[in-house]
């Protein structure tokens, strides 16, 4: 899975502030869109309305944000690290302070779950989490995302 063509660093933000999981899907959806040349509201109906159907927050402080966006050609990814955990309602009941974000057209159903596989797999390793946790610039956090292995 070539995670670096669907997430790219200029779609990496950290230090991001949002007092709830709702105002967060607000600010995700407006960085999408300027990041996608997609309408907010589109994306931010789409992310709500999955969100409904079922909490995005993966535990460890983990949220993977996803929906099918109709305009989407392929899928497309931002990261982003929040100033202060928030509530996404993990079953672990860990607040989420990392996002990674997934947008796709609804014809890339069958490939998006293979890229929410491949985020969720990098997303297990201790290495790479503790790494992201510590970065200080938005930079390192995304190279300690893509980043091959970690110790």
């Amino acid at each position: 899975m070539n995670l670096p063509s669907i997430i790219r660093p200029k779609h990496t933000f950290i230090g991001v502030s949002a007092p709830t999981k709702w105002r967060a899907l607000q600010t995700i959806a407006e960085k999408a869109a300027i990041a996608f040349s997609v309408d907010s509201q589109i994306i931010l109906k789409a992310l709500e309305t999955r969100e409904k159907l079922g909490s995005t927050g993966i535990g460890n402080g983990i949220a993977i944000p996803h929906a099918a966006i109709e305009t989407m050609s392929s899928p497309r990814g931002l990261l982003f690290r929040f100033s202060r955990p928030l509530d996404f309602e993990a079953i672990d009941d860990v607040p989420a302070e990392i996002a990674v974000v997934l947008l796709f057209g609804e014809n890339n159903r069958g490939e998006y779950l293979n890229v929410l596989s491949a985020i969720a797999l990098r997303l297990q390793s201790d290495g790479v989490l503790a790494a992201m946790r510590k970065a200080r610039t938005a930079d390192e956090f995304y190279s300690d995302f893509i980043a091959d292995s970690r110790v």
